[in-house]
């Protein structure tokens, strides 16, 4: 049975503040039944609150309304994101005053705060999980969807797989790229060659290793797998494989099923908000231009199908080419637009297809656009109102 995903559109019909995509979001958590489920609940919003000059994170007017609704159902809602970001939430608009309620961080300053998972997985054997989120009872996971150097795309499941672990894990997390080996020195001895392959790459993706001089090392962010070095590489010295793009997304959806493992099945909520789309995810600590046309807000109670459905309503659309980066080179044809940006091996599907085979929800999805239901709903009123008159 498909899973419903409510939607919110960014286009308006006209001048008019019912129009606009706060009102819409209310909308949203109508539907979802927010102030049906959250009384007496400890309700962790978790997001993701930038950093230095970053102002594409999801807007205080946005986060206030989901904080009210929670307020409304008799629940205590509190937002959290990592320490870094939530030491200099301030600078960017966030504080207690504006969402309207308290702030903190997932695992305490000082990363204190955790629970540990044991589980396997390309390097990774202890996964620290935020002791704040984990003591929470009900689960709002509400992003902000950009794309991503290292996976194409963040939402609902990046926010929960990265932000939901202290530092060392997140650090982990990434370091499964490096585990599948790509680099074979005993193919290319001759130093001058392994100059000539690290200078190759347009993107700056491959230096020096800094335990080994006769090692590469592979920035994976930065690869976008054009393959311009294989063309300087001996044979078989260097390979770009797909599983080493994969297994971040492999990771992420691992991590995301042992953070919804402490949650009820009726207390997680996910909320995607996709306007102002950057090239790039918002811990850059910076803002871009959007790269894509604003496309509304996405909610569900299941997580795989509230990205599954935001992800393809971006595969429709086209990128905002003059609005890419300079130093990003385009793949045009390569797949999604996020594929595009980061390179055919950053399938953004990824992570839904690992979520959906982790049980942690279904790909099959409804899409409900709520301003349509309503009108609906408005003209069965007035219909029933004019046959009593």
């Amino acid at each position: 049975m498909p899973s419903k995903v409510y939607f919110g559109s960014a286009k308006q019909k006209k001048w008019d503040a019912n129009e606009t995509l706060p009102i819409k979001l209310d909308l949203v958590l109508e539907r979802l039944e927010i102030r049906n489920r959250v009384k007496d609940e400890s309700v962790c919003i978790k997001m993701h609150l930038g950093g230095h000059v970053g102002y594409s994170t999801v807007h205080p007017v946005f986060v206030r309304r989901v904080v009210q609704a929670v307020k409304d159902g008799g629940g205590n809602p509190f937002v959290c994101d990592t320490p870094g970001s939530v030491l200099s939430a301030h600078t960017r608009g966030y504080t207690q005053e504006t969402v309207g309620c308290p702030i903190i961080s997932v695992s305490g300053p000082e990363e204190k705060h955790f629970y540990t998972f044991k589980k396997e997985y390309k390097g990774l054997s202890e996964w620290k999980m935020a002791g704040v989120i984990h003591d929470a009872t009900f689960l709002i996971d509400l992003a902000h969807a950009k794309g991503h150097p290292t996976c194409g795309f963040g939402g609902v499941f990046k926010n929960l797989a990265l932000g939901g672990f202290v530092g060392e894990t997140r650090s982990k997390l990434h370091d499964t790229m490096q585990y599948d080996r790509y680099w074979f020195a005993e193919k290319c001895p001759d130093d001058a060659t392994r100059k000539k392959i690290m200078e190759s790459c347009p993107m700056e993706a491959l230096v020096e290793d800094k335990q080994n001089p006769k090692e590469l090392h592979m920035h994976m962010e930065l690869c976008n797998q054009c393959g311009v070095c294989l063309k300087v590489a001996p044979p078989r010295s260097l390979k770009i494989d797909p599983i080493n793009f994969r297994s971040f997304q492999e990771a992420n959806a691992i991590g995301v099923s042992m953070v919804l493992s402490t949650f009820a099945k009726d207390k997680q909520v996910f909320i995607n908000i996709a306007e102002h789309m950057t090239a790039v995810c918002d811990c850059f600590g910076f803002t871009g231009m959007a790269v894509l046309p604003d496309l509304g807000v996405f909610g569900s109670n299941d997580i795989v199908a509230v990205e599954q459905a935001i992800l393809d309503l971006i595969g429709k659309q086209k990128l905002i080419y003059e609005n890419v980066p300079e130093n990003m080179q385009l793949q045009k044809g390569a797949g999604h637009p996020f594929q595009e940006l980061h390179g055919p091996y950053k399938n953004p599907y990824i992570v839904v297809e690992e979520g959906e085979k982790l049980g942690l929800g279904t790909r099959d999805y409804q899409l409900i656009d709520v301003m349509e239901e309503k009108a609906k709903q408005e003209k069965v009123g007035q219909y029933i109102s004019a046959a009593h008159m």
